[in-house]
């Protein structure tokens, strides 16, 4: 754990967490933060399309039904914990269970560059792991919201549009094409804007990030002890099962990792903007704090390096 704390990425959300602590007026403009989340996505996206071009698809399908199986699972089981056993109402049970099964993209950015720095290569196509986890586990968490908790009338065809064509997985998966269409030789003229500085931007990204957790610290006492540990254990179990997977549906030690991380990641952009229509009742205090406040951190400095455990310990 010390020596993941070494990484420009997770130094720059402790500062950015700090920041916010102490009270600073160190914030990044809001047309900065959005263009910054577009690059991201967008290179994500794009770079797991070169790679996909490079690799052997046959190799993807059967990590891919197990993504998809971890997807339908894991929001059902979190639904299961926070309703049985932290007694939430069904409402905010099924957007916070929405949020678990749902992913981060960033950190999935920062497993990639742990695995890099460490010298732990991964399967070229875990960016298609990272969208197909992202789709399903939304549709299963409004599933669970739409027949367990909401009792409002909802527009199915907004519901709809929101999950496809949200920001997230739009830039996500048009990156994915495009980079797949392109292949290594046709990115090479955008390479230096959307490869070299990728690193760099990301490290702008968490600093913001730390700023916005720092913000919603106060929410921690209206979230309760249950939620906190929730946020923290819940990943755990995810990512235990994420490590299960990877190993048996053939995953290399990274790839594992990868799976694993992107099993224990909350969503905190796609879910929430979901859950705002499927289950508008929902307390966005519960679900934000859950995934930005308490499982993003922990994940960052803490949860990589033991999925990374597990994925050693299996192999």
């Amino acid at each position: 754990m010390i020596e993941n704390l070494k990484d420009p990425a997770i130094l720059f959300f402790i500062i950015g967490l700090l920041a916010g602590i102490v009270k600073s007026d160190l914030k990044l403009p809001e047309a900065i933060y959005e263009i910054i989340s577009i690059y991201l996505l967008l290179s994500i996206g794009l770079k797991g399309g070169v790679q996909l071009a490079e690799s052997n698809l046959s190799s993807l399908i059967i990590p891919a039904v197990g993504t998809i199986f971890i997807g339908i699972t894991i929001p059902v089981v979190a639904y299961i914990i926070l309703r049985r056993i932290g007694k939430f109402n069904r409402a905010d049970s099924a957007a916070i269970a929405a949020h678990y099964g749902s992913v981060s993209a960033v950190t999935f950015a920062v497993v990639l560059i742990y695995l890099d720095r460490i010298g732990v290569k991964h399967e070229e196509f875990t960016t298609v792991l990272l969208v197909l986890l992202e789709i399903p586990a939304i549709a299963v968490g409004i599933f669970i919201a739409r027949v367990r908790a909401s009792k409002t009338q909802v527009s199915y065809g907004k519901l709809f549009h929101e999950v496809l064509f949200g920001k997230s997985v739009y830039l996500l998966l048009t990156g994915l094409i495009a980079g797949y269409i392109l292949g290594p030789e046709g990115v090479k003229p955008v390479k230096i804007v959307f490869s070299d500085p990728f690193k760099g931007v990301l490290t702008f990204f968490l600093l913001e990030m730390g700023l916005v957790a720092s913000r919603r610290l106060s929410d921690l006492r209206k979230a309760g002890s249950f939620l906190i540990l929730f946020g923290m254990i819940m990943p755990l179990i995810s990512g235990l099962f994420g490590t299960l997977v990877g190993y048996y549906t053939g995953l290399s030690i990274g790839g594992t990792t990868v799976l694993a991380t992107l099993a224990a990641s909350a969503s905190y952009i796609a879910a929430p903007a979901a859950m705002r229509i499927a289950v508008p009742e929902a307390n966005p205090t519960y679900y934000l704090t859950a995934s930005l406040v308490i499982t993003f951190p922990f994940n960052l400095i803490v949860g990589i390096p033991i999925y990374y455990w597990m994925s050693v310990i299996i192999h």
